[in-house]
C-alpha cells in the first residue's frame, strides 16, 4: 500500500469502525439469533443441564424410554459417603456413625425403606416420623433439580444413575437449558395463525399509510408550487411540524383529540354522540387514526422533497407550456408529473421499508389494540423479543419476524426498480451517447 492510501485509512478508520459497529454487527447477530432458540429462559451466553420434575411429561416425546422416565422419577437411596456426611450434619455424628456400620453402602428401592432403615437405630433411634421423612429425603438418589454445569458431567451423573445407554443421547438434549441452533422459529412464523394476521395488518398499514404518504406529500407540493414563494414556505413550515415534533408528543396530541374526554367527543356531545376513545373504540377506528398518524409524518417529508424537485424543474418548460395553451392540470399531468418519476420512486421506496420496520407511533398510539387487530409484523417482533406479557423473551423468534422483513423489503425494492424503470432513470442521456 502507499502512503497515502494507509493515510486515507486511517481518516476513515473511526467510520469504517462505526459502520460495523452500529450497521453490520446489529445485522449479522439478526441473522445469528434468527435461527436459535434463544430467549431469556436458555440465556445468551450458553446454559447448564437441567432436568426438573415438570420435565418428566415430555421427555418421551423426544425419545427417551419409559424406563429412564420412571428411574428419574423414583431412583431410590442409597446410604453412601456424601450423604452420610448431610446426616450427620442435620442429626449428629453418632447417629450416622450407627447407621454406616448397620447399612453403609446398602440401596433401598424406595422411602419407606429407608425409613425402616432409619428407625433401626439403637442408641439415638429417631422417634419422630417427620424426623425420619426429612433424614430419608437426605440419601435419596436423584439428578432432578440438579444443576450440571457440563455436559460430561450430566452424563456422569445419569451414567451413575443407570440410565441406559440408548437414552443417554436424547436425555443430554432434553436437559439442556441453553439455547441451540435450530430453523423451528422460521416453521413456527409459517404455522402460527397469528403469524398471517401480523402480515394481513402489515399490508394494510403500508398501503394505506403510503398512499396517503405519496398522494397527500404530492398534492400538498404541487398546490404549494403555484402559490408566491413566502406564502407557500410559510405553508410548508407548518405542514413539517409532525415531522420535527418528538414522536411522543405528537401522538400525546392525538390521544388528547381521541380520548372519551378529548376534543372530538366534547364537540360531538351537543349533538348527541355519546363519549368514546375514537382511536381504540373498533378496529375501523384505530387504523383510521394510526394511517392519518403516521400519514402526516410521512405527507410532511414527501412535500419537502417533491417541493424541491418540482423547484428544479427548468420554469421555461412551463413558459412553452403556457403558451400551448396548457391549463394547470395539463401543466401538471404533463410537464411536472412525468419528470417526477425519480422522486417518487425514492419516497416510494423509502416510505415502505420505514413503514415496513417502524412501530413506534403504533405502540404509542394502540399497542397493537383493540384486541392486537393493530399488531403489525415490526410490533409483533418487538413484543416477541423484547416487550411481551409472558415473562419470557423470545430472542430467536423474535429475529426470525425481523429477518422476515429485510428479505420482504429487499423483494420490495427490486420490484419498485423494475417498475419505476430504474435502468431509465440512470442512462446516459441521448446526446452524450
Amino acid at each position: 500500500m502507499t502512503r497515502q492510501t494507509l493515510l486515507g485509512l486511517g481518516f476513515l478508520s473511526p467510520a469504517l469502525l462505526a459502520v460495523m459497529m452500529f450497521f453490520l454487527l446489529p445485522v449479522v447477530l439478526t441473522v445469528v439469533f434468527a435461527f436459535t432458540n434463544m430467549s431469556t429462559s436458555t440465556g445468551i451466553l450458553g446454559g447448564e443441564y437441567q432436568i426438573s420434575e415438570s420435565d418428566l411429561r415430555r421427555l418421551p416425546a423426544v425419545g427417551v424410554g419409559e424406563d429412564a422416565v420412571a428411574l428419574l422419577a423414583g431412583a431410590g437411596y442409597a446410604v453412601q459417603p456424601e450423604t452420610l456426611a448431610q446426616f450427620a450434619a442435620e442429626f449428629g455424628e453418632d447417629r450416622a456413625a450407627e447407621l454406616d456400620k448397620l447399612h453403609g453402602g446398602a440401596k433401598f428401592d424406595d422411602q419407606r425403606a429407608m425409613e425402616r432403615a432409619l428407625k433401626e437405630l439403637r442408641r439415638n433411634p429417631l422417634r419422630k416420623v417427620r424426623d425420619r421423612k426429612t433424614a430419608a429425603d437426605l440419601f435419596r438418589v436423584s439428578i432432578l433439580g440438579q444443576r450440571f454445569a457440563t455436559r460430561d458431567d450430566f452424563a456422569l451423573a445419569i451414567t451413575d444413575l443407570g440410565v441406559p445407554e440408548r437414552d443417554r443421547l436424547a436425555l443430554t438434549e432434553a436437559a439442556y437449558t441453553g439455547w441451540t441452533f435450530t430453523t423451528q422459529n422460521f416453521e413456527l412464523l409459517w404455522e402460527l395463525p397469528a403469524t398471517w394476521r401480523y402480515a394481513l395488518n402489515s399490508v394494510i398499514y403500508v398501503v394505506l399509510t403510503l398512499a396517503f404518504n405519496v398522494g397527500f406529500g404530492l398534492f400538498l407540493a404541487l398546490s404549494t408550487f403555484y402559490l408566491p414563494s413566502r406564502t407557500a414556505q410559510t405553508f410548508r413550515a407548518i405542514w413539517f411540524l409532525p415531522r420535527i415534533l418528538p414522536p411522543v408528543l405528537y401522538v400525546l396530541m392525538w390521544q388528547w383529540l381521541t380520548w372519551d374526554q378529548g376534543f372530538i367527543s366534547a364537540m360531538l356531545r351537543p349533538f348527541g354522540f355519546e363519549p368514546i376513545n375514537w382511536m381504540r373504540h373498533t378496529a375501523t377506528h384505530a387504523w383510521t387514526f394510526i394511517v392519518l398518524i403516521n400519514g402526516c409524518v410521512g405527507a410532511s417529508l414527501g412535500m419537502i422533497l417533491f417541493s424541491s424537485s418540482l423547484r428544479a424543474i427548468p420554469e421555461t418548460q412551463l413558459f412553452a407550456a403556457q403558451v400551448d395553451g396548457a391549463n394547470r392540470w395539463q401543466q401538471v399531468r404533463h410537464v411536472l408529473l412525468p419528470q417526477m418519476r425519480w422522486p417518487i420512486l425514492f419516497i416510494t421506496s423509502y416510505q415502505t421499508l420505514s413503514l415496513l420496520t417502524s412501530f413506534e407511533y403504533i405502540l404509542l398510539a394502540t399497542d397493537g389494540g383493540p384486541g392486537r387487530q393493530t399488531e403489525v409484523w415490526a410490533l409483533a417482533a418487538y413484543h416477541t423479543a423484547l416487550s411481551n406479557y409472558g415473562g419470557n423473551l423470545e430472542y430467536g423468534l423474535g429475529a426470525a419476524y425481523a429477518l422476515a422483513l429485510v428479505i420482504i423489503g429487499i423483494l420490495l425494492s427490486a420490484l419498485y426498480l423494475r417498475f419505476f424503470k430504474f435502468s431509465e432513470l440512470v442512462a446516459k442521456p441521448r446526446i452524450e451517447q
